[in-house]
């Protein structure tokens, strides 16, 4: 088997383990945020695969999602886009200059800090619209309820997909030489 076909296989594999994690790890925090851990798997995709990668699992995890559990339909999947990419995409292209442990670190510490002020914008203008909020009421929560949120949401998901680095790199590393 070729080098893209394995790639193309284990996108697929790391699609479906992202959607599982959405589906079956949703935890209500507040309002109708809830955090799912999909951006650790989409995370390491991007990591083991290049920030292409983490683009093509965040789109069809998101896809899925809107036809499937989400209650927010088109605006949901480009806000789940959005998030998802803002944190695993420029992840994976810090950690593409240095392919160490420190520069997973730094990575996903980058994504982190990129994800939050992009959410906040995001929320503010996508945020009125499905919430049915005036604009105004939406700008009162950003602070006390969307930077907290998403605070948490990305150093959560910075933190689990770097202490799981380590042993699936191990792991895909073993794999590749079969």
């Amino acid at each position: 088997m070729n080098r893209q076909t394995k790639n193309l296989s284990a996108a697929g594999m790391l699609c479906t383990l992202a959607y599982a994690a959405a589906a079956v790890g949703r935890v209500p925090l507040v309002l109708f945020l809830k955090y799912d851990p999909k951006d650790i798997v989409i995370a390491l995709g991007g990591l083991l695969l290049g920030p292409p990668a983490s683009f093509f699992i965040a789109l069809s995890v998101s896809l899925a999602e809107m036809f499937t559990i989400s209650e927010t339909g088109v605006l949901g999947l480009i806000m789940n886009v959005v998030s998802s990419c803002s944190f695993a995409c420029t992840a994976a292209l810090v950690y593409r200059r240095r392919r160490t442990f420190s520069g997973a670190a730094a990575g996903l510490l980058c994504g982190w800090l990129c994800m939050v002020p992009v959410m906040l914008l995001w929320n503010y203008f996508i945020a009125p619209i499905y919430m049915g909020y005036p604009r105004e009421a939406v700008v009162e929560l950003l602070i006390p309820v969307f930077l907290p949120f998403n605070l948490i949401k990305g150093g959560l998901n910075a933190a689990v997909t770097l202490l799981l680095y380590k042993p699936v790199l191990t792991a895909w590393h073993a794999a590749r030489q079969e």
